[in-house]
């Protein structure tokens, strides 16, 4: 099959499909590898290749075309993934025979420690929301709950009132890949989360909410940039200057248990991480912590270690 624009669409389109019915991913994942494929497609469209013709050079020079100075490992290395279930996808179709990228070997990822705040800092920027505004009773309640249960964004954002369980204290989310954990919630977030709904929400309801929790003045899902501007905002009053985001929290509810003693397994569990390499990124920075603690209060611990 040549490539032309019309037919690249239309598998590409399959494709998208593919990954939603078949391979269960999220929106943002598929987003993302629609968007490598078709960075992909309109590379190699003006060399007038069969699809099947598509070598293992014509990918490495692919890479070596997006491979640009401070593109990040973790960037290249989903963009190759983005190809290999591409190319597994075609096969699977019947239009190619041979997988071109099965040669293709991934960069080695640098992880980042990820960046998290103290507990002091969390509690300054709790205290900013405005609790005579249903706006700020609102974002109370979303970043109590942020931090309380160690939620994804996009989890927070996407949550409906009936995923709160007020009796069992827990709300059930569904993280990457549509799969469901249940988180129990702590006294304070459902105490906020409670005022919410009993004083704020139904001021913010236009009758369009679609049971969504977490609602904007317009009544509709609060977007992630207007939640991100607002979370920016109460940053900067609390005083905090290092750089963080909503995600911060995250980190920062992984951080605090594994410091207070808790279990890695039901951290990973809590987090909804499938492998526990990526929970245990934050052992490193609790090892920082202790070396720290003993730095600063243990009698003989003033050197370098």
């Amino acid at each position: 099959m040549s490539l032309n624009s019309d037919n690249i669409e239309r598998i590409v389109k399959s494709y998208v499909n593919y990954l939603a019915c078949v391979k269960g991913f999220s929106s943002n994942t598929i987003g993302a590898y629609e968007g490598d494929i078709k960075q992909f497609t309109k590379y190699i469209l003006p060399q007038e290749k069969e699809i099947e013709k598509i070598k293992d050079s014509d990918i490495t020079r692919f890479i070596q075309y997006i491979s640009q100075p401070g593109i990040a490992s973790t960037t290249l290395s989903r963009k190759i993934s983005s190809l290999k279930n591409f190319f597994r996808f075609l096969i699977e179709e019947g239009l190619i025979k041979e997988d071109p990228t099965r040669v293709i070997e991934s960069p080695r990822i640098v992880r980042k420690l990820p960046s998290f705040l103290e507990i002091e800092e969390i509690e300054k920027i709790l205290k900013q929301p405005n609790l005579e505004d249903p706006l700020g009773i609102r974002d109370r309640a979303a970043l109590e709950l942020l931090y309380a249960c160690g939620l994804r964004i996009s989890e927070l954002l996407y949550l409906k009132v009936e995923n709160i369980d007020f009796n069992g204290d827990f709300l059930i989310c569904y993280g990457k890949g549509e799969k469901e954990r249940v988180i129990p919630i702590g006294k304070y977030a459902m105490d906020f989360l409670t005022l919410y709904l009993a004083e704020a929400r139904g001021e913010l309801d236009r009758g369009r909410a679609d049971g969504i929790l977490f609602l904007s003045n317009r009544g509709k899902r609060i977007s992630r940039m207007g939640f991100w501007k607002r979370f920016k905002e109460y940053c900067k009053r609390a005083g905090i200057s290092k750089r963080i985001t909503p995600h911060s929290f995250r980190h920062s509810f992984a951080t605090h248990l594994l410091e207070g003693g808790a279990d890695l397994r039901v951290v990973q569990t809590l987090l909804g991480h499938n492998d526990i390499s990526t929970t245990q990124i934050y052992t490193h920075i609790t090892k920082d912590y202790l070396r720290r603690v003993i730095r600063d209060f243990h009698p003989r611990g003033r050197r370098n270690l």
